[in-house]
């Protein structure tokens, strides 16, 4: 028997899937779809936050902010940074409800790059903090921390 729950966490591990299949395939169109009306994004090293530093690789703490990211990636930068392609290894490791409609979400990543077709290397590794909302419409992230496990192994330009 599936239960309510159980719908609840396939809406949440299809969002976690999408999410990566997303910036992976540099749908980037498709990136600000993944998160609610009122959301927030940021990338910071765990080295930083245990040491009470608010450096942030991203900090995205609205919606048009969020937004604004795609139009860098797309208009700003286009043509100045050396592109790489990614791939999202995640794992989630923990699911709590808050409310019933919102949901707690941890799971670990890895991330490998790869610029002109050479040898892939390791990009990042770290964790989600995520918290989901879940609505008629799917689920998507109100809030999406990114915990580096140390600096990243090149210069960030995507979102992880």
């Amino acid at each position: 028997m599936i239960t309510d729950t159980a719908n609840e966490i396939r809406a949440i591990d299809d969002l976690l899937g999408r999410y990566s299949r997303v910036l992976d395939d540099q749908d980037w169109e498709q990136w600000p779809d993944l998160f609610a009306q009122e959301c927030s994004y940021t990338v910071h090293t765990l080295d930083n936050i245990q040491r009470g530093l608010p450096l942030a690789y991203m900090y995205d703490d609205n919606r048009a902010r969020v937004l604004d990211r795609i139009k860098f990636i797309t208009e700003v930068w286009a043509g100045t940074i050396e592109p790489y392609r990614t791939r999202h290894v995640t794992q989630r490791t923990e699911a709590a409800s808050l409310d019933g409609a919102r949901w707690t979400i941890r799971s670990n990543f890895q991330v490998s790059f790869t610029e002109n077709d050479s040898l892939s290397g390791l990009l990042a590794t770290g964790y989600y903090e995520d918290v989901v909302e879940l609505t008629t419409d799917g689920a998507r992230f109100t809030s999406r921390a990114v915990r580096l496990d140390s600096m990243p192994a090149r210069y960030l330009v995507y979102p992880l």
